[in-house]
């Protein structure tokens, strides 16, 4: 046989082979081979198409990998609209959508439902044409969303190719196993970087990112639920995943089919009582009318389709026994209470620890060491303690009370007027350094890398760094006497501290934690002054004078500033930055642009799909500008999942719009008036 007649032979062998492979493994979770037998293989494939430079497709999986960073990412419009489905959260509400559903259609007509898991990750379009994947787009505001192709081709679960001829539109979702998140997180933990606080936060910001190389290494899965466009694929939603499934298509594969209102009940029972056991994040299940032909009779309202629902399940809880109370210090002294807990499976994940918030929470509760405690984990990573048993006390549990002095330093803690939290006072305090450190070499600050915490440790401990502007300080023969220091490591630790030198005045002032002073307020702070030597040069009248004439800054933050730049400790510590050379001048920001957004301000709070510093970028060149709290004249609040109530108060209070970010994503375009 030729040279290249053999070697295609070879590409499509191992195209199927590695396809199938990437299948038990992403799809089934039930691997035939070893990792080093399947780096083999793909060794062998990129071998021959560096050889053989014609075989190489977008279908090759060494197209995978990811391809150039992107400025940001196009907006296109869905082949349907995207609607969200209504919600339920009782039987008796569930009987409304059937009754509904059932007179909504001609005669008598006899209804069966597919009930599924609901996945908890960030929705996607998908479109197959001629067989090979051409594109994916996020949810957006349902009407048009973000291409991120490029981004869906680095998931190993999703076929580049299917045996289908015609065009295939499908609807699913991108989600993260619980088992990938620990692991991600155990590794942005030892960066110093903060953690996902669920799933479907990692999903969601990973497939926005620009950089589909950075998103490979991120452990995605794509589990498809519906059809959109699919001509002749089949005549039920339940026959459809199975099609689907049958074209190597990652499915959840728990769809049932139930034709009575008692086994539609048990059917989200099932899932109720199964979804710990789930790889993926379940916080409901969805019932759909299985017929398409009476999917298209029921049609939509203008906002939820008529023939599905999605009922939702409350947050999963369970029960442990308390076996001692910690106390945490943080960066700004807060003496935060942590429950140790027996360890105890909860929402797919053993939990050790619960937070207890403060004093106050743990009176309330009346908890004690020794208790049978209720835990609820509704999203988060450390899960809260909601309730004790208290006829299961023996008589032996012992009451806690908050230490009168700091458990890591012994300074007498404080309790500021009007707050719940105990602090200390003691700026040196390690635990305070150490919150300070990670805090000023967070991305949002500084962006210094190579910090972990595991470094930072040991640098307080060793009375390295007794503030952050110690950091400056550090030299490679110094670095090196730390345990797991090579060289190489302790000459990119140096580097990346000398790198965040260039960083503007806005990520200085954030990195140093003024108090009230997020962001938003740094940036607005630093525009006022430009320069640190400047700032510094204030007399305490000056600065109230300027801090003042900032928009959006009220007497709490005003006053936090100057008592800041006036502490001794506070403006010794920017003296000693400026000594250091870390004081690169804010730029000169030109006026805000006419845009669909001008005259307007707004408030950007709670998890959001993107990155809060990318949304403030949008909404300024859009024309508008941003506050860090909702304050009178704020005309939007846009409130992402987990928003506070305080921040919904003050919307109410100060007649603030309450948006979500579809809502954002509108008032950008100008399609809000």
């Amino acid at each position: 046989m030729p040279a290249k007649a053999a070697a295609k032979t070879r590409h499509d062998e191992l195209l199927r082979e590695i396809r199938a492979h990437d299948y038990r493994y992403y799809v089934l979770d039930d691997p035939e081979i070893g990792d080093r037998e399947y780096d083999a293989l793909y060794a062998e494939l990129r071998k021959l198409e560096e050889a053989h430079p014609e075989l190489l497709t977008d279908a090759s999986p060494t197209r995978r990998v990811g391809g150039s960073p992107r400025g940001d990412l196009k907006t296109v419009r869905h082949v349907e609209r995207m609607m969200s489905l209504d919600n339920t959260y009782s039987e008796s509400e569930l009987d409304e959508f059937l009754r509904r559903a059932e007179n909504g259609l001609p005669g008598s007509a006899k209804v069966a439902y597919c009930v599924e898991p609901k996945l908890d990750g960030a929705s996607i379009e998908v479109l197959y044409r001629d067989g090979r994947l051409a594109g994916a787009i996020t949810r957006g505001d349902g009407v048009s969303g973000e291409d991120v192709t490029e981004n869906l081709r680095t998931i190993r679960s999703l076929p580049l190719t299917v045996d289908y001829a015609g065009p295939l539109t499908l609807r699913g979702e991108v989600v993260i196993y619980r088992r990938d998140l620990e692991r991600i997180n155990e590794a942005r933990a030892k960066q110093g970087e903060p953690l996902f606080a669920n799933p479907r936060n990692a999903a969601a910001g990973s497939l926005r990112m620009l950089d589909p190389r950075v998103v490979a290494q991120r452990p995605l899965r794509v589990i498809v639920y519906s059809v959109v466009e699919g001509p002749s694929l089949a005549p039920t939603h339940q026959e459809a995943l199975a099609r689907l499934t049958a074209l190597g298509l990652p499915t959840h594969r728990k769809e049932r089919v139930c034709n009575s209102r008692d086994e539609l009940v048990q059917a989200i029972r099932d899932i109720d009582a199964a979804r710990g056991d789930y790889p993926y994040e379940t916080d409901g299940a969805v019932v759909k009318v299985n017929s398409f032909a009476q999917q298209d009779i029921l049609g939509s309202t203008a906002k939820f389709p008529r023939w599905a629902i999605a009922y939702k399940f409350g947050a999963e809880q369970a029960a442990t026994r308390l076996h001692a109370i910690t106390v945490q210090v943080g960066r700004t002294g807060a003496l935060t209470p942590v429950a140790q807990l027996e360890p105890v499976k909860l929402a797919g994940t053993t939990v050790s620890r619960a937070s207890l918030h403060n004093s106050d929470i743990i009176s309330g509760l009346d908890i004690r060491i020794g208790d049978l405690v209720t835990i609820q984990k509704a999203g988060e990573i450390i899960p809260q303690v909601m309730g004790v048993d208290r006829e299961a006390r023996t008589g032996n549990e012992q009451p806690f009370t908050m230490p009168e002095t700091c458990p890591v330093c012994g300074t007498k803690v404080e309790r500021r007027e009007e707050e719940v939290a105990l602090r200390c006072p003691n700026r040196r305090c390690p635990a305070v350094v150490k919150g300070s450190v990670i805090h000023f070499s967070r991305r949002f600050a500084m962006d210094v890398d190579q910090l972990g915490e595991s470094l930072v440790d040991q640098l307080v401990e060793r009375g390295m760094v007794k503030d952050v502007a110690d950091l400056y300080d550090l030299t490679v023969p110094g670095l090196e006497e730390l345990e797991r220091m090579g060289k190489k490591s302790a000459e990119n630790v140096v580097k990346g501290v000398l790198a965040s030198k260039e960083q503007p005045l806005e990520r200085l002032l954030t990195g140093v934690g003024i108090e009230h002073v997020g962001q938003v307020a740094a940036r607005q702070l630093a525009e006022a002054a430009i320069t640190l030597k400047a700032m510094l040069a204030w007399s305490p009248d000056e600065a109230r004078e300027h801090v003042s004439a900032i928009s959006g800054f009220g007497p709490k933050m005003v006053e936090s500033v100057v008592r800041y730049l006036s502490d001794t400790d506070g403006r010794a510590l920017l003296e000693k930055l400026l000594a250091h050379g870390v004081s690169t001048a804010q730029p000169v920001q030109a006026s805000a642009a006419e845009g669909p957004a001008s005259g307007f301000s707004f408030c950007v709070t709670g998890v959001l799909t993107r990155k809060r510093e990318d949304v403030h970028d949008s909404i300024r060149k859009a024309g508008g500008t941003v506050h860090d709290g909702v304050k009178k004249g704020t005309t939007y609040l846009v409130a992402g999942e987990k928003t506070g109530k305080s921040k919904l108060d003050a919307a109410k209070k100060h007649g603030t719009k309450v948006i979500d970010e579809a809502g954002l994503d509108a008032v950008l375009r100008g399609d809000v008036q």
